[in-house]
């Protein structure tokens, strides 16, 4: 939710022109490596999530929340969920 506190600010400011998001977060390298840093850190997530619930046969049921999370609020929040929800699928398996 950290990240939240410096963009809400901005779209109070600029409202939701993502023109001029993608225009700021890419006017220096810094931001420009930040910004693909979680790209990519995304992408790997979804392909993990995937990968690993096919691997353990969790089905699709939940699997939506930590996709739809990592592109709502982030990898921070994808992340864990998943890893919740890979662990109560596990114990499951297990009192089957």
């Amino acid at each position: 939710m950290l990240p939240y506190s410096q963009l809400i600010p901005w779209i109070g400011q600029n409202g939701l022109n993502f023109s001029l998001l993608i225009e700021e977060a890419a006017q220096t390298r810094i931001g420009s490596f930040a910004w693909l840093d979680v790209i990519i850190s995304a992408v790997v997530l979804i392909a993990f999530i995937l990968f690993e619930s096919k691997r353990i046969k969790m089905g699709w049921g939940l699997l939506w929340i930590p996709i739809v999370g990592t592109f709502t609020i982030g990898v921070s929040f994808g992340l864990p969920i998943f890893l919740l929800l890979r662990e109560l699928h596990i114990e499951k398996k297990k009192v089957s």
